[in-house]
């Protein structure tokens, strides 16, 4: 039979409708011109360039012979007409690249040989490794709705390129095809498909009706007619369908059954959120790195477990096909080891694009259905030293509003190329993010160097401003900023915090940058800038290094403000390390550059810092020296942070020189200061130590107030350093006053935190308190290890006060447990060291210790001495536990010597300062005076 000469305006008129696109919707997908388009379709050109030709029957979704034909008509040549009019005549103008297979109502009937819907689902995968908690969550949904009589729900799987979610699909599918015995279809809607158009809804729709028996020559027009007979011919079917690589809900809506026997799976890069009816969103992640080993040696039989493999997996982000990639080349090259494939991959394997299953194709596809300004935001994120953002560090790389870089990070979440780490928080795969920095080469190297500079303008600025409300007493620090960028708002400290602690990786990352490139000014003022959270968090190891770094960096741009500021952290760094030695001369060098700089805001800082030091190695003139200079600049430039800070190191160093008085004045102002600013750290820290001078000083339920207050707000504010501290001064309280049980737990979790974070004079406390604990229990060989560990960790910081405080500990310890010797050496090395230090709380409470213990050894004459030196020092510092204490041992000893009413009145006078003070040694008191014995 002749074929008849087809009119190709006519053909292309009938093909564009039945593919339901415009003639602006046909020029766009074929990257042609309306005008052109609309020529071809009214005739005034017979023909058409080969090439338009070409890009028609693409847009069009044409496959051979239909595409042949279609090409022979545009060029003026003879064709098929016979194929040309199947297409047109109701399958629609993707039907021709379709496949069909029947069912059981003889579904191949009259059907195009080359329809795409497969009765018989894909085969399974036979390395089809984990998934065990996607494949769980559907199976437990399809027996819950089977078993209720309802609708089976629709599963939407969505993920990255790359990541096995038709895999899943077609897993699931055999797992569960013998619930649905009528039919189990597949249909690839090429949402993503290198080569192909997405399938437009009238095709799919044809595919589907075809694979169910219907003869495409008879099929209905319009969307609506061929929808209603898909339902139709759905309904009271057990059937399952398999969507697979939809680019939309509109694509996918007009394709579910109506039946409520029906199971259908729908795989997408997007997250198909306008689904009708009961959608169950499955997202699909890359592998756990165990199952990603054993998915390379399923497909890589030849290989053995072990490092290299762990290795490789890695290398492959742990994306299922770049492991199935990797795999098929090693299994290709038989010469190769699993070292060999290493090194290629590092060179670069994984981003070839030689196959359309390659890596950088799957990606290559999603970023092609980008918009250009998206596809350049992409090529931005690529420029992140990070590894995750959000919308306002976006903004600042990008140059965008952050309205604008949070839609567009919206449209890259859609497409798959990120993932939702947090609220708003996106993060790329690493894969993606080297397509990406790829990518991003080919714009010019001063427009990505400008990205760059915002991104860290972006971070400096908004570090500084969450450091001044975790810290305000560190000194501003000042730098034109060259754009004017929109940062987060922070309205208080626990916001600061969260910001920082959330971009805390980023921080890091854009410091590894910028010192890797040799740009000092940006270590300097970016290390500056992570300093709070540094020190808050640590690892302190790191910190150092980093400040470190910084200190170098300024020296080389001759920096000496920044070198100054630089020391100052490092210092501060080395002296919460332990390393007090490194820490004085570190903080010696800042004092003498600000000093020539007259920097003396600096100095106020340097000063500062080194008066800390110098009361923790037991210098308390040198601090206190130190401090009231810091004080005095703070003040003559109305610093009121500087000012609150120097306060607050001055009544903790007055608390330690036994001047309770002062002490709880100058912490009293600090808190005032500190409450006005509304620092919360400096809050804490200033309660925490009121509330130890309210326990040294006897007033021991308010101490516990305060203290328990500090703890609130450190643990509100996620400060674990602060919390160690507290929970030892609050487990020495609740001693006291006899709670035990949170006496005994508190020392544990101090200690545990101090060894996370690696404080070594938090650790020594923690052992102290601990000890203490155990002591209280009976359980003295524990409680003197405990002292014991503690008393060298304080040598080996050279902190002599906490020696001095192990050293009485282990005292009172050895006395217990009968070790009458050692226990009196080790109470004079404490009793010399706090008098050298001018401690006369910690004097005093050894003068009691020094009686007590010679009274267990019978020699009442000497114990009377010690505690009426200890009783004398207490009435002058004014300090009632120990008071009490000392009256009640001599009373002890007047009893003993027989002169029972002075005994008697002596304990009486001790049971009330204890019954005032709220003391748990009340107890053991009266009941002494309750003993015949004592009247």
């Amino acid at each position: 039979m002749t074929e008849e000469p087809v009119d190709f305006a006519g053909l292309l008129r009938r093909l564009r409708t039945v593919a339901d696109l415009t003639q602006e919707e046909l020029a766009d997908k074929a990257r042609l011109g309306v005008t052109t388009v609309g020529d071809l379709e009214r005739g005034r050109h017979a023909t058409c360039h080969p090439q338009t030709a070409q890009r028609l029957a693409v847009a069009l979704g044409l496959a051979d012979p239909v595409r042949s034909s279609f090409i022979a008509v545009a060029r003026g040549r003879m064709a098929a007409a016979s194929v040309l009019a199947a297409a047109i005549s109701g399958s629609g103008s993707n039907a021709p690249a379709l496949a069909a297979t029947g069912g059981p109502d003889g579904g191949e009937a009259g059907a195009p040989s080359s329809l795409q819907v497969r009765y018989s689902l894909l085969p399974d995968a036979a390395a089809f490794t984990g998934r065990g908690q996607e494949l769980s969550k559907i199976a437990a949904a399809v027996t819950s709705a089977a078993g209720g009589g309802g609708v089976v729900a629709i599963h939407a799987i969505d993920g990255m390129p790359g990541v096995g979610k038709t895999a899943l699909a077609v897993h699931v599918a055999h797992q569960l095809k013998d619930r649905f015995p009528d039919r189990q279809l597949f249909i690839d809607l090429h949402a993503h498909t290198p080569g192909q158009d997405p399938l437009s809804v009238p095709a799919a729709l044809a595919a589907l009706l075809a694979a169910t028996g219907v003869d495409p020559r008879y099929l209905p027009d319009g969307v609506e007619a061929r929808a209603g007979l898909w339902r139709d011919r759905m309904a009271g079917q057990r059937a399952l369908l398999v969507l697979d690589n939809a680019g939309s809900s509109s694509q996918v809506a007009p394709l579910l059954p109506g039946g409520s026997d029906c199971l259908v799976l729908v795989t997408s890069r997007r997250r198909l959120g306008d689904l009708p009816g009961a959608v169950i969103p499955i997202p699909v992640e890359v592998l756990p790195p165990p199952q990603a080993q054993q998915m390379f040696l399923r497909l890589a039989e030849r290989a053995r477990p072990g490092p290299e493999v762990a290795a490789l997996v890695q290398l492959a982000g742990y994306l299922p096909l770049a492991i199935s990639l990797l795999a098929r080349v090693y299994v290709g090259h038989p010469s190769w080891t699993l070292a060999d494939l290493i090194a290629e991959t590092r060179a670069g394997l994984l981003t070839l694009a030689a196959e359309n299953s390659s890596v950088a194709a799957a990606f290559a596809l999603s970023y092609r259905h980008l918009t250009p300004r998206e596809q350049q935001f992409m090529r931005r994120l690529g420029l992140h030293p990070g590894t995750a953002i959000e919308a306002y560090a976006a903004a600042a790389l990008t140059g965008m509003s952050v309205v604008e870089a949070a839609r567009c990070l919206d449209a890259l979440h859609r497409e798959g190329l990120l993932t939702e780490v947090s609220y708003r928080r996106y993060g790329m795969h690493d894969l993606i993010r080297r397509y990406a920095r790829e990518h991003a080469l080919t714009d010019p190297a001063a427009v990505r160097a400008r990205a760059q500079e915002r991104l860290v303008d972006f971070y400096v600025q908004t570090a500084r401003n969450a450091s001044a409300l975790l810290a305000p007493q560190r000194r501003p620090q000042t730098r034109v900023v060259r754009d004017r960028l929109t940062v987060p708002d922070l309205p208080d400290g626990s916001r600061a915090l969260a910001w920082a602690r959330a971009e805390r990786a980023n921080l890091l990352d854009c410091l590894d940058h910028v010192t890797a490139n040799g740009r000092h000014a940006r270590v300097v003022e970016l290390t500056a800038a992570l300093t709070v959270v540094m020190q808050r968090d640590g690892p302190w190891a790191e910190a150092i290094a980093r400040h470190a770094s910084a200190v170098r960096s300024a020296r080389q741009i001759d920096d000496r403000l920044g070198e100054a500021a630089a020391l100052t952290d490092l210092g501060a760094m080395q002296r919460i390390t332990g390393n007090y030695p490194e820490a004085a001369a570190i903080q010696a060098d800042a004092l003498t550059i600000c000093r020539e700089l007259d920097d003396r805001l600096g100095e106020a800082s340097a000063l500062n810092e080194l008066g800390v030091l110098q009361r923790i190695t037991g210098d308390y003139p040198a601090a206190a020296a130190a401090l009231e200079q810091a004080l005095a600049v703070y003040r003559d430039f109305g610093d009121r942070p500087g000012q609150a800070s120097a306060l607050h190191d001055l009544g903790a160093l007055k608390r330690m020189t036994g001047d309770m008085t002062g002490a709880a004045s100058a912490l009293a102002e600090a808190l005032a200061i500190y409450r006005d600013l509304g620092d919360l750290p400096g809050q804490a820290g200033a309660l925490n130590h009121l509330g130890v001078v309210r326990r040294i000083s006897g007033d021991y339920p308010a101490a516990a107030a305060v203290l328990e207050e500090a703890l609130a707000v450190y643990r509100d504010l996620g400060d674990r350093l602060g919390q160690a501290y507290i929970l030892n001064d609050l487990a020495e309280v609740w001693r006291i006053i006899g709670r035990y049980p949170q006496a005994s737990d508190a020392p544990l979790e101090a200690l545990s935190i101090c060894r996370d974070l690696g404080s070594r004079l938090g650790e020594a406390n923690a052992l102290i308190s601990l000890g203490a604990v155990r002591r209280v229990s009976g359980d003295y060989p524990q409680a003197a290890a405990a002292q014991t560990e503690a008393l060298g960790i304080y040598r080996d910081l050279g902190s002599r006060l906490g020696e001095a405080n192990a050293l009485k500990s282990l005292g009172v310890v050895r006395r217990l447990d009968g070790q009458y010797p050692e226990s009196a050496a080790a109470m004079e090395q404490a009793l010399a060291i706090y008098r050298d230090l001018g401690d006369g709380g910690g004097e005093v409470e050894v003068l009691n210790e020094l009686g007590t213990l010679a009274f267990s050894r019978g020699e009442l004459a000497e114990a009377s001495e010690y505690h009426q030196q200890a009783l004398d020092l207490s009435r002058a510092i004014d300090v009632a536990w120990d008071e009490a204490g000392a009256l009640a041992g001599l009373g002890r000893c007047a009893l003993a010597s027989g002169r029972a009413s002075e005994g008697r009145d002596l304990l009486r006078r001790a049971l009330e300062i204890f019954q005032r003070i709220g003391a748990a040694e009340a107890g053991d008191v009266a009941a002494e005076l309750a003993e015949p014995q004592a009247f």
